[in-house]
């Protein structure tokens, strides 16, 4: 309940996130039928990055802000979105972005628990028809929200990671919907400190049983220090057609403008289980 991305918008992780994001939704509009988005963590839509918060971390001058004079490339999708959205004054968070890529047959549903935050998220699709704001948990959300009517869509889960247990609750919540809703994409970002508890959540998910799952990952310096976000990750499930080339485009050329060749930078794109 205290996390609050305001200080974070634009980092590198969200610029990674959303490219990859922009990616999966443009796959699912590739075909005519209508889906549906829940996103399970979803802040307040957008971002002032002139605001106090973001200029007490600076991290957008680390992020979005290297990256808004490319206009060609697989980043050129994501980055004409982040533009149209009002960058360099404000960046679009991952509702925002999901809403700019609804066809009029599309839903997007939110969940934001904090009260402060929901309020800004509600105030920002206020009447809206295609978007539905819920403040209760994410991860209840997973249970309380699937399957959907549209019975195709994405599920994107973005939890703070701030307390205890949080790998495990998103290994249970992979498993829950793809029980629930074998047909959804599950995108769920994980931070990236120390390699030990990406290789236990990786093995949770193989134990799962849980099939067509990628990791796309992405780092800075070697993940070594675990009072540090060293690198972050998407856990994909479900992926589309092509998608796992799409992510070996996007990460290097992020890589190229974000990294700032420390010792151990890199990506990878891995299966962790079969289809």
């Amino acid at each position: 309940m205290n996390y609050r991305h305001a200080f974070h918008a634009g980092n590198f992780a969200d610029c990674m996130k959303h490219a990859l994001l922009v990616a999966l939704l443009r796959a699912l509009a590739a075909k005519p039928a209508p889906f549906r988005v829940l996103d399970t963590h979803a802040g307040i839509g957008t971002y002032d990055l002139a605001a106090p918060e973001a200029g007490r971390t600076g991290e957008a001058g680390r992020g979005i802000l290297r990256l808004l004079d490319i206009e060609d490339g697989p980043l050129a999708d994501y980055l004409d979105l982040v533009r149209a959205a009002g960058a360099p004054a404000r960046y679009p968070g991952s509702p925002a972005l999901t809403r700019a890529l609804l066809r009029p047959q599309d839903h997007l549903a939110a969940c934001e628990l904090h009260p402060e935050d929901h309020a800004a998220l509600r105030a920002h699709f206020r009447r809206d028809a295609q978007v539905s704001i819920h403040r209760r948990d994410g991860w209840e959300a997973l249970r309380a929200l699937t399957p959907f009517p549209e019975r195709r869509g994405l599920v994107l889960v973005d939890p703070p990671f701030e307390q205890e247990g949080e790998f495990d609750r998103m290994a249970a919540g992979i498993a829950l919907v793809a029980h629930r809703f074998r047909a959804a994409i599950q995108a769920c970002w994980y931070p990236i400190k120390h390699r030990a508890p990406v290789r236990a959540f990786h093995t949770a998910l193989q134990d799962s049983g849980t099939r067509d799952l990628i990791a796309v990952e992405l780092w800075l310096r070697e993940p070594t220090d675990p009072q540090r976000l060293n690198g972050c990750g998407l856990l994909i499930a479900n992926p589309p057609w092509h998608f796992e080339d799409q992510a070996a485009a996007i990460l290097p050329a992020l890589l190229d403008r974000l990294g700032q060749g420390e010792p151990g930078e890199g990506w990878a794109v891995t299966r962790v289980t079969g289809e």
